[in-house]
């Protein structure tokens, strides 16, 4: 079998540690990487190579930036920053910021807290945001992804941030727009009464 190339296994080793990468893909990446031009996976390698050198979070907030530039979020004079938004990954940044809806600041946590993953506050940003919450910052939107890992990560900081003198918010849940009730979850359907509002 192919796996008994000792260069192909090297590369598959690798590849089978890249997270989200599905196991029924590898072999069709290996066979992009090996039938692509030489120039290509050059430019391949030197991009990876370039984005762990050059690119790291803010300090303040947690989002990829150049090394030697400023953040994007942070240091942009146009966005509001009285309102800090709060989510889990960069990934749902960029959910949010494809809106076009939003014009605050942001806080990566770096994930959310779950004790089966062994993933505990003390993992997260949570101090860093708590320490970030002082003038000018007025609101905290907490935009955690409604798992449950996202829910008890959101209550957390709720409590962490009791004592501030800020407004907390969360994500409005319920019915997505377009969707039928008939083929709505219970918790959905329970959630979207609850948190109605009106007309």
């Amino acid at each position: 079998m192919i796996e008994h190339l000792p260069t192909i296994a090297q590369l598959l080793k690798q590849l089978q540690q890249v997270p989200y990468l599905a196991s029924k893909n590898i072999y069709r990446v290996v066979d992009y990487l090996l039938t692509i031009e030489q120039d290509k996976a050059e430019q391949l390698c030197k991009a990876i190579l370039d984005a762990k050198y050059n690119i790291k979070q803010c300090d303040s907030c947690f989002v990829w930036k150049e090394h030697n530039r400023q953040c994007s979020f942070c240091d942009n004079a146009k966005r509001d920053a009285t309102i800090l938004c709060v989510v889990e990954t960069w990934q749902e940044l960029i959910a949010v910021e494809k809106t076009g809806g939003y014009n605050g600041l942001y806080h990566v946590l770096g994930g959310v807290i779950s004790p089966l993953d062994g993933l505990g506050p003390e993992d997260l940003t949570i101090d860093q945001l708590v320490q970030r919450c002082i003038a000018p910052i007025q609101e905290v939107i907490l935009a955690t992804n409604q798992t449950p890992e996202g829910e008890a990560t959101a209550v957390f900081i709720a409590s962490r941030l009791k004592k501030q003198a800020i407004k907390v918010s969360c994500l409005a849940r319920g019915i997505p727009v377009g969707s039928s009730l008939e083929y709505m979850d219970r918790l959905t359907v329970f959630k979207a009464l609850n948190e109605r509002r009106p007309f």
